[in-house]
């Protein structure tokens, strides 16, 4: 599977799922970066950012209550 592929099946099954908004952000984006190295991808980074932050990436998860977004940006 390409590795954009599979950014967007994680992403899309991490924003079907509100309770993931609940998480520290820390925890997340432990989870997303765990489930990123099994899958074996490299060359990214996550950054967690406010909800109102400009888009540069694509959002896989949103954390703190919903207050804040997990973004991921190829490269890194």
């Amino acid at each position: 599977m390409k590795p954009h592929l599979l950014i967007v099946a994680v992403a899309a099954s991490l924003i079907a799922a509100p309770a993931f908004a609940r998480k520290s952000c820390d925890e997340l984006k432990a989870e997303i970066e765990a489930k990123l190295k099994d899958k074996g991808v490299s060359g990214y980074t996550l950054e967690v950012v406010g909800n109102d932050a400009p888009g540069d990436g694509k959002v896989v998860g949103g954390c703190d209550g919903g207050t804040k977004k997990i973004v991921y940006k190829r490269g890194g």
